[in-house]
């Protein structure tokens, strides 16, 4: 008899090769839980994420499922994420919760809205407490104006300006909910962070770390809103801005159901 199991994963990505297992000897967060989960159990479960972070992108509430056959003894699922995380040390990812679930639920398909963070630190001097956490950029940005202009994102649109080139999603047409900016002190010393929110039920492959990228631009004075809506109007990843570091990226939320 199997039992599905939902799981909330926390992890720091930067020394990972992104969530999704690959070949040879390349490190990857979907990788390390499954091994963790094989040393404890000796079972060989293949877990379902609900996105495929990329290489550096980190998550404080990933969520996956995977079928378990029935253990040696009963455990309960603290027990379960208890045992996983015995084995995942000293590994930077973490299981903070899980649940079991109906063979109905899938960590991908049921999930109804997803948040990401992408974190600017502006300030001269570079972090010492959290490289690889942020994108560092040294000179001010106007969080005001970035935030004016990300408002003409909102809505379904085709985001062809803002996916990867290699994106292998057959669709562009994405709804965007929510695209806020807002800064906040980082420390005593003038430095900042400012923090982008998008929020949707999916996203195309780079697509937040590109609309980072082009809202520095704004940020930074180089554009304005007017040329925010043209380069999403032009449908054309080369119309619009860099792609911002993966370091800054984080998915912070993941909504279900509340059956699910």
């Amino acid at each position: 008899m199997t039992q599905r199991y939902k799981f909330t994963i926390e992890y720091d990505g930067t020394d990972y090769a992104g969530w999704q297992r690959q070949e040879g000897d390349l490190l990857t967060v979907q990788g390390e839980i499954e091994k963790a989960i094989e040393k404890f159990s000796g079972q060989q479960v293949t877990l379902q994420a609900a996105g495929r972070t990329d290489a550096g992108v980190h998550a404080k509430a990933q969520v996956a499922h995977g079928d378990f056959e029935d253990f040696t003894k009963p455990m309960d699922p603290f027990e379960v994420a208890k045992a996983i995380n015995a084995h995942l040390r000293p590994q930077k990812i973490s299981i903070i919760g899980a649940a079991p679930v109906g063979d109905e639920f899938h960590a991908r398909f049921a999930a109804k809205n997803k948040l990401y963070t992408y974190r600017i630190l502006v300030r001269p001097a570079f972090p010492a407490l959290e490289q690889g956490l942020v994108w560092h950029i040294k000179k001010p940005l106007d969080a005001d104006k970035m935030h004016e202009a990300a408002q003409v994102l909102i809505g379904h649109h085709d985001f062809s300006s803002f996916r990867d080139s290699q994106c292998q999603s057959k669709n562009p047409m994405r709804t965007l909910d929510r695209l806020d900016v807002r800064v906040r002190d980082y420390d005593q010393c003038g430095g900042q962070e400012i923090l982008i929110e998008a929020e949707g039920q999916s996203f195309l492959h780079h697509m937040v770390r590109n609309l980072a990228g082009t809202l520095a631009l704004v940020g930074e004075g180089k554009w304005t809103k007017e040329d925010l809506k043209a380069a999403l109007e032009a449908k054309d990843r080369t119309k619009a801005g860099p792609t911002a570091p993966a370091a800054g990226l984080c998915l912070t939320r993941i909504d279900y159901p509340k059956d699910a």
